[in-house]
């Protein structure tokens, strides 16, 4: 049995800090077909084409029919436990850190057998339920949980599972810095953190001499604190990664600069100069400052560095003409975030890219709907956390925009160029 996660103890500052270490992160190119689906929340497998069979491990021809039209996609995601051990001693060390650790077999009700991390609730014959989720290599790996009549397990409850935790950044007793107060999200991810159980939140307040209409909401919140922060003034980064980088367990970056427009059009050199300072240059110097306490505290157990998030937008990723600097300064920050989270994961620290589609805020006023709610992003950052995701997509409308680049991005340039969005 498992028992409820209590809040970190404080650390001992005259014990050493243990070194990060990764499980075992060698895969095939095939196998990341797997860290991909995984990446984004789904539970998807290797399928024939030619006989529907699924397959795992993952090879490069069918073990029924022997084609070679091997796709990824959604398997179902129950199966039965065939068998389940401990293992008390293992060879690995950054498993024999956390020893003992929970395996099992389990045929899947798509029909392969694979080796997973087990709930410790599970039992031999129990009916299970599978994930696939990111480990701390960023590698994908299967987790059981119980999922038979009776046995369905709560998230809080799996929760309490260490190996769980293992696989996500739960924001449960975590210690969170927001970046940017005057993001219209703020209230709603302050209020989505604190039903997660959120430990600390910080949230950085530029120019603090302008009003700030949830100034008195959160002084009457119990463990928030406002700091000055400026993502455009490296002191004003440093000055704060000086006084709170090392308490920090997850760092949400929500700065922004929306302005439409097209490349030709009034002030667009400012509006992209300006976005680049926040988006890009901002995210530069937070991880100049922050990165290199998340990695070294990476293996402080429960009260570890875990995770990094950046709150995008869908057109970092879909370049759509009437937002044409935006776009680039949002493409600039999601090719920053590539080279950050390889310097993250040296610490076991994930980075996950939330893109959300067009709000209804004041610099969305033309954009058609559906639009997305400030209460939609804030939950769906927060679920990611759970997860582990690296990339978690906001709205109908991203989505959609998504799903329309992975079938044919030319066709989709050209249709946002004639102002077909939808």
């Amino acid at each position: 049995m498992t028992q409820p996660l209590q809040p970190p103890r404080r650390k001992n500052p005259l014990e050493r800090t243990r070194l990060p270490l990764l499980p075992p992160a060698k895969r095939s190119r095939r196998a990341h077909d797997l860290t991909r689906a995984a990446a984004e929340g789904r539970f998807a497998l290797h399928a024939c084409e030619s006989c529907g069979t699924y397959s795992y491990p993952p090879r490069e021809a069918c073990p029924a029919c022997l084609s070679d039209r091997l796709v990824l996609r959604d398997a179902p995601d129950g199966g039965e436990l065939l068998s389940a051990t401990k293992a008390e001693v293992p060879a690995d060390n950054y498993f024999r850190e956390r020893a003992p650790w929970s395996v099992g077999l389990v045929r899947m009700d798509g029909g392969p057998t694979v080796l997973c991390f087990l709930n410790p609730r599970c039992r031999p014959g129990d009916l299970v339920r599978l994930q696939l989720r990111l480990d701390r290599a960023g590698q994908a790996v299967f987790y059981a949980f119980p999922a038979g009549k009776g046995q369905a397990m709560s998230e809080r409850e799996l929760s309490e599972d260490p190996q769980w935790r293992e696989l996500g950044a739960d924001p449960q007793h975590r210690r969170i810095l927001i970046t940017d107060g005057r993001n219209p999200v703020l209230m709603p991810l302050v209020a989505a953190l604190h039903g997660a159980g959120a430990g600390e939140i910080i949230i950085g307040l530029s120019e603090s001499w302008k009003p700030f209409a949830h100034r008195d909401a959160l002084a009457a919140m119990d463990k928030v604190t406002i700091v000055p922060l400026d993502l455009t003034d490296e002191r004003s980064v440093i000055d704060l990664a000086r006084d709170h980088a090392a308490k920090i367990e997850i760092l949400i970056n929500t700065a922004d600069y929306l302005r439409p427009g097209p490349l030709g059009g009034a002030s667009s050199l400012n509006a992209a100069r300006e976005a680049m300072e926040r988006l890009y240059f901002g995210q530069l110097r937070l991880a100049e400052a922050f990165a290199p306490v998340m990695i070294a505290r990476g293996a402080d157990g429960d009260a570890g560095a875990a995770a990094w998030v950046n709150l995008l937008s869908i057109y970092a990723q879909v370049h759509d003409p009437a937002y044409a600097t935006y776009s680039g300064a949002q493409a600039a920050a999601v090719a920053l975030s590539q080279g950050l989270r390889a310097e993250l994961a040296k610490g076991g620290v994930r980075l996950a890219n939330v893109f959300a589609g067009p709000t209804d805020s004041e610099w969305y006023q033309t954009s058609a709907q559906p639009k997305v709610s400030q209460s939609a992003i804030a939950a769906a950052l927060v679920d990611a956390l759970k997860r582990g995701m690296e990339e978690t997509y906001v709205g109908d409308t991203a989505k959609d925009l998504h799903a329309r680049k992975q079938r044919n991005p030319k066709a989709l340039e050209r249709e946002l160029a004639a102002g077909l969005e939808g």
